[in-house]
């Protein structure tokens, strides 16, 4: 029996949005930048769950968008543009995985955060499915 390499999700999502040119000006990491408060641009990206198919060989994990803004309007526009670019992650290959389908759980909804009371944040979810190597 061999064993399973599972991709890094978290890593294969950051690595295909953070040099977007629609999101230039956007941090776009697993992880807040230092001296975040809610009010920069930001998306974070976090794995949330989901099963290994193993009848299909696949990893299925749903991903969470945190997208970050000024404002409302700003959040919303960043989220949208986010969303977008991460459909054009379908086909592609990042190191031994391959990203064999994606589909919307939750779009872009409001979703305050009362941690970060100044900040403006949309959050949305999607699944992959993608092929180890």
């Amino acid at each position: 029996m061999s064993t399973i390499v599972f991709p890094d999700v978290e890593r294969l999502v950051v690595d295909h949005l953070k040099n977007r040119a629609e999101l230039a000006g956007v941090v776009v990491d697993n992880r807040p930048p230092a001296g975040f408060d809610g009010t920069q641009k930001v998306v974070l990206i976090s794995r949330a769950g989901g099963a290994w198919a193993d009848d299909l060989h696949l990893d299925r994990p749903l991903v969470d968008l945190e997208v970050y803004g000024p404002d409302k309007t700003t959040a919303h526009s960043v989220a949208l543009s986010a969303r977008a670019a991460l459909l054009e992650v379908v086909g592609t290959s990042y190191g031994g995985a391959f990203v064999a389908d994606l589909a919307e759980a939750d779009g872009p909804r409001w979703l305050p955060d009362y941690n970060r009371p100044n900040g403006n944040r949309y959050l949305s979810t999607v699944r992959l499915s993608v092929r180890p190597a």
